[in-house]
């Protein structure tokens, strides 16, 4: 969640019984927010070795009146800072744009995730651990997945190409499998090479060469690097071997991992997980209407670089469609299936591809450039106020039902030590709930 708005609720805005029910807002539903343990495991090395120490001295720099949903949402200004600077500096997404640019994503990344990863320790710091706090931490990086990878498309110069689109839209597939297996484990599990901690350092160390090398060293044949292996490599490019790589480490290393987590804890209950595979509905038909959409040779928008309007849009498209994943399980209501905001998707997907119908291609013109683009435009503003009015939704009433403040602290916090030791003592932060 990110809105950053203290959100009131007052009892006559109350939802419907209704549309608490469908929203997961009910008092029956809040009920379980009450007794939320927050639960991880995380396997980095660097991260437990390493960065713990980096994380413990930080939090003691934040000032105690800060809240810790505060702290989230700084970090997450620091993306939409760089991405504003993307915008004015490299608008193509290729550049090269000056080495600063690339040095300031690098920082902003690492930023955002020292916010992410300090936030449950800022929580149990000021005792206002709560299981909004999850919700909010997790929703934010929902919202960030395309949006930190959009700069890293620009970090490597591949533009509003195919390569780039796929470059800032991977990181929902590992994003949505593992919000799915924390709702069915009730833990969220991280690998010895993860993707917020490796996978952040490597996409910072990205950023970093970049700057001093420029972008286009990731198009340049690897054989200018290591002539020797210029019989085995050829013309070779970085860029090649990219997309195979970040396919690779998402069937190999992540999804498969994801499955063998939720298959034991449905043994341990005496279930199978066949029946749960239907649950991955929404992301077949988040990839399969994008893929539709951004890849078919009657779409314009990548050739008329509309991929920062693009990636924006889908921001708040997945990030709404994986935090109804997190509400439910906060809440114990039945696992999403859908969202009103995918619909828009799914025409565009189809009525750009009407030419391939053989009917309603000959009765119906392709879609014009500029209507594309309108319509791009008109589903992000549908999708950011669907998006705004459901987070006062949920926010307000989940501040209301548990008598907190979001992004504030009373002066006198309503949430005792003894609450914060009951719900984990973190924030929820992805992958970042780590012990001290």
């Amino acid at each position: 969640m990110s809105l950053p708005l203290p959100v009131t609720t007052s009892p006559n805005m109350k939802p419907s019984s209704k549309k608490a029910a469908h929203e997961c807002v009910s008092d029956e539903a809040l009920a379980h927010l009450k007794t939320y343990k927050y639960s991880s495991v995380d396997k980095s090395l660097i991260s437990r070795y390493i960065l713990k120490h980096y994380w413990n001295g930080f939090v003691e720099l934040l000032p105690l009146w800060l809240a810790p949903n505060m702290v989230t949402l700084l970090g997450f200004f620091f993306i939409l800072g760089n991405v504003a600077l993307l915008s004015i500096f490299v608008p193509d997404l290729v550049g090269p744009g000056p080495s600063w640019l690339y040095y300031s994503f690098a920082i902003g990344l690492w930023m955002y995730s020292t916010m992410d990863n300090v936030d449950g320790k800022q929580a149990r710091r000021t005792g206002t651990s709560s299981g909004l706090g999850e919700l909010f931490d997790h929703g934010i990086d929902s919202l960030n997945c395309t949006l930190a990878s959009l700069l890293e498309t620009a970090a490597m110069g591949y533009g509003p190409t195919k390569t780039g689109a796929f470059t800032a839209l991977i990181p929902c597939l590992p994003m949505f499998f593992s919000t799915w297996e924390t709702y069915h484990t009730h833990t969220l599990y991280l690998g010895y090479f993860n993707g917020p901690t490796e996978g952040l350092i490597l996409a910072c160390t990205i950023m970093i060469l970049s700057g001093y090398y420029g972008p286009e060293m990731w198009s340049t044949p690897l054989i200018a690097h290591f002539p020797s292996l210029e019989p085995h490599i050829g013309q070779t490019t970085f860029r090649d071997l990219w997309v195979p790589i970040l396919i690779s480490s998402f069937l190999i290393a992540h999804l498969p991992a994801c499955i063998v987590n939720v298959s034991k804890a449905r043994r341990a209950q005496g279930l199978s997980i066949l029946p749960l595979f239907v649950e991955w509905t929404p992301m077949v038909i988040f990839v399969a209407s994008t893929a539709a959409w951004l890849g078919s040779p009657h779409s314009n928008l990548l050739t008329d670089n509309h991929l920062v309007l693009f990636c924006l849009t889908m921001s708040l498209v997945f990030g709404r469609m994986t935090t109804k994943i997190i509400l439910a399980h906060l809440t114990h209501q039945p696992f999403p299936m859908y969202t009103v905001m995918l619909t828009p998707l799914i025409i565009a997907g189809v009525a750009i591809n009407f030419p391939y119908f053989p009917i309603i291609g000959d009765l119906f013109a392709p879609i014009s450039a500029q209507t594309e683009y309108m319509y791009l435009w008109c589903y992000f503003v549908f999708a950011g106020i669907v998006y705004a009015n459901w987070a006062v939704l949920v926010i307000g009433r989940i501040c209301e039902y548990l008598g907190i403040n979001c992004l504030t602290i009373p002066s006198k916090s309503p949430v005792s030590e003894k609450s914060s030791i009951s719900n984990g003592g973190t924030n929820g932060s992805l992958g970042k709930g780590r012990k001290d």
